[in-house]
């Protein structure tokens, strides 16, 4: 196998072009590199076209001439399946990157997939949503070999500010469900402390001059407070339409428990939260912003 110098990486097939996957793809062809764009969906390849995406009809046709392969797709059983299918025709040498959050299990089946082709692989799932997605700003979890992620830095520098190199293949996906799996916890005890504030006669701004600068600081209070009107601009100050929606986060937290299982891992405070986001989907509420927890709790007592 002979891979391609990183800065001959120019052409990109993006299979995914929905709410995360297309400002990725414009990042990319913003900063000069050459996509081309496939989804199943004829909203999101009529959307990609008005945008300037040059899109095709299949997702073979986005990658049989791309130097670097990049998928965001709903789950790992489809994340395998379309990578299955494009390393079959990809040239040897070329890179995928699958930026879908799915299981570890997968992610590394993926890997195994791309190594049997002669390719380079890296699992690299994103933090930082529809916002970090357009602002170039997403933070990746990479996993794969130094190889790989030599070869795909200057494509994840375009679309991220920062990406961390975890370890061998599945070691991003790894990263971003712990991650996950903390955050989905911290907005749950940032939501309980602001109902509990409520309760107790409390001004929640005050509360959060405390927090913010107290030991309980943390991003849910600091830079995400669920309370309308208190701390910096949040999906709370929008009616909870969704920066990151309670369906995605029990998504993750799914895959968190799941991963916990397999590991041995005892995730008590995950289990929790888990069945918390569960009742918040189960209500209707799985659209609206993950920080909507706090609605819930009010329900709940």
């Amino acid at each position: 196998m002979t891979p391609f110098k990183e800065q001959e990486m120019t052409k990109v097939g993006f299979i995914g072009l929905g709410n995360m996957g297309l400002p990725m793809a414009k990042n990319l062809q913003a900063a000069g590199f050459e996509v081309v764009g496939f989804d199943l969906s004829d909203t999101a390849r009529n959307g990609a076209e008005a945008d300037g995406i040059d899109v095709v009809t299949t997702a073979v046709g986005a990658a049989e001439n791309a130097d670097i392969v990049i998928t965001m797709l709903p789950n790992g059983d489809i994340a395998k399946s379309v990578a299955e299918e494009l390393l079959s025709i990809m040239p040897a040498g070329r890179l995928l990157i699958d930026s879908s959050t799915i299981d570890v299990a997968s992610a590394r089946d993926i890997h195994s997939l791309a190594r049997t082709s002669g390719m380079l692989c890296l699992d690299a799932p994103v933090s930082g949503g529809v916002g970090g997605a357009s602002a170039g700003t997403l933070t990746f979890m990479v996993g794969g070999s130094a190889e790989a992620f030599d070869a795909g830095r200057s494509s994840l520098d375009i679309m991220g500010q920062k990406s961390v190199f975890c370890g061998d293949g599945g070691a991003g996906q790894a990263a971003k469900i712990c991650n996950n799996m903390l955050l989905g916890i911290s907005m749950i005890g940032a939501c309980e402390a602001f109902a509990l504030a409520e309760k107790l006669g409390l001004d929640q701004a005050s509360l959060f001059d405390v927090v913010s600068t107290s030991s309980g600081s943390c991003w849910s209070v600091n830079t995400y407070c669920p309370v309308p009107g208190v701390g910096p601009q949040s999906p709370a100050d929008n009616n909870y339409l969704p920066g990151f929606a309670a369906s995605l986060m029990l998504k993750d937290l799914n895959l968190a428990m799941n991963a916990a299982s397999a590991a041995g891992a005892t995730t008590t405070m995950g289990a929790e939260a888990t069945a918390l986001y569960k009742k918040m989907n189960e209500l209707g509420q799985g659209e609206q912003d993950f920080s909507a927890m706090i609605n819930l709790l009010g329900k709940l007592t």
